[in-house]
């Protein structure tokens, strides 16, 4: 008799969502399906809006991540203004994007996802979570709760404000750094940077001792990865162009630019999700899979570009013997990402632009239709509006990091599930090990769905007529 096994909710993530586990008459898996289940309407009520007020709104739609949508809305707004920003403006908003980075890589790690590495993934539900990880290490507890603040507190320096800042505008942004955010930041570098290092050394023992298999079941396949790289294939998480490699280290496609992403980008939808498919193109639905976000940045570039994270880039490579390829390593590639951000940071407090005064370019509409593209901290961000002649907005398309992952992460959670599954009998630490698959990725799922739907409860196990045989609630 098949069976559907439902893990409802999916917990430490941002947003709803939900887990189906189909299972054979002898307990095997043999589907799993990742639903996210909730109301976003961005796209279509910002109709009607003057693209100036776009990064201010669409910081709304998250807050864990409303850099990442301030910037991305600028720089779409600086192609219908039709302007280059001044230098100071683009590292300003480099500056931004670093500190957004590191407070939201900081805040999966430590907060999301050290609870299943350091309290076991059997531990009691009731504490696996940043409560249970301040009992048994305030220190380590204590020390990522302050790298986040440290992202955060950039953020607030910047932008007067830790969310939904509305400091970056098209043409440029609003205000330079100041002098005492200046000192704050180098105060504090020391700290974050020890912080940083500390958390891979603790990730890098798990991964050589007790969680080598989950380096093996844990979303380990082949796919292609996608993001911005810089000049020379450097590390980028801002401008540049587009790059698609595989599993083998093969540039695919390159040089490619976000003006055309329709080209290269499809969007599939299914009848079980609210979360669009992103696919390749050339590779179709559903074989066009591809990975974004740390992972496929680390994967994508050749180098970062500081003494510090290229060190740690050479021996994740070293690690991998090639290309990373499974998802668990996304922990491994945020963590890198962190040093990166912290060491770039550290640059930018020697360079006098970020005190210029000239950092806004002013003009009107003299673009109808522009396409934005930034790196947040999960992977590639675009935005897509046409405008009237007032500036108005006729269309908005958004295609948001997590979105583009949405293939992998089901692929990840039905790979996680074969391994373990084998029963009716299920552990509460197996489906703690499916619903960590989703976790890899760090999904916000606020930002990426566009459709009504419910907060799921509870955990449920159906008969094939539908009637539930099991049930365990989560508080």
């Amino acid at each position: 008799m098949s069976k559907t096994i439902v893990i409802d909710p999916i917990t430490r993530i941002e947003g709803h969502a939900k887990i189906s586990v189909m299972l054979d008459d002898a307990g095997e898996v043999t589907d799993t399906r990742f639903h996210v289940v909730e109301y976003r309407g961005f796209e279509k009520f910002c109709e009607g809006r003057p693209f100036t007020e776009m990064a201010g709104i669409t910081a709304r739609i998250c807050g864990i991540c409303p850099v990442s949508h301030l910037i991305c809305a600028a720089k779409t707004g600086d192609k219908i203004l039709a302007v280059k920003i001044p230098k100071a403006a683009d590292k300003l908003r480099r500056l931004l994007n670093l500190g957004q980075i590191t407070q939201s890589h900081a805040l999966s790690f430590f907060h999301l996802s050290s609870p299943d590495f350091l309290l076991g993934w059997d531990s009691d539900p009731a504490k696996r979570n940043v409560f249970g990880l301040i009992a048994a290490d305030p220190d380590l507890a204590r020390a990522g709760i302050r790298l986040r603040q440290f992202g955060q507190r950039v953020i607030e320096i910047l932008g007067g404000r830790k969310i939904h800042a509305a400091w970056t505008v098209p043409g440029g942004v609003r205000s330079p750094l100041s002098p005492d955010g200046r000192a704050w930041i180098l105060e504090r570098l020391p700290e974050s940077l020890e912080t940083a290092q500390k958390g891979l050394d603790i990730f890098k023992q798990l991964i050589n001792g007790p969680m080598k298999e989950e380096v093996k079941v844990f979303g380990n396949f082949p796919s292609l990865f996608m993001s911005l790289v810089g000049k020379g294939g450097a590390w980028e998480h801002y401008d540049g162009h587009l790059r698609f490699t595989d599993s083998e280290g093969n540039i695919v496609q390159d040089n490619l630019s976000e003006d055309d992403y329709a080209d290269f980008v499809g969007e599939a939808v299914e009848d079980w999700s609210y979360l669009k498919f992103p696919y390749y193109k050339a590779l179709g639905y559903p074989d066009g899979l591809y990975r974004v976000g740390p992972l496929a940045r680390l994967n994508n570039c050749t180098h970062i570009g500081t003494p510090k994270a290229d060190a740690e880039l050479r021996e994740f490579r070293d690690y991998a013997d090639g290309v990373p390829t499974s998802s668990f390593l996304y922990h491994y590639a945020r963590l890198i990402e962190i040093l990166a951000c912290l060491e770039k940071i550290e640059e930018y407090m020697d360079d006098p632009d970020l005190m210029s005064n000239r950092c806004r370019s002013e003009a009107g509409v003299n673009e109808l239709e522009a396409i934005g593209v930034s790196e947040a901290p999960r992977g590639t961000l675009f935005h897509h509006y046409k405008v009237d002649e007032n500036g108005l907005l006729e269309k908005v398309n958004l295609i948001i990091a997590t979105g583009n992952n949405n293939l992998a992460m089901n692929k990840t959670i039905k790979q996680i599930a074969q391994h373990y599954i084998h029963s009716e009998d299920i552990q509460e630490g197996f489906l703690n090990r499916v619903e960590a698959g989703i976790r890899c990725y760090d999904p916000c799922l606020s930002c990426s769905t566009h459709a009504a739907g419910q907060m799921p409860l509870d955990i449920q196990i159906y008969n094939a007529q539908g009637e539930v045989i099991r049930q365990v609630i989560r508080d």
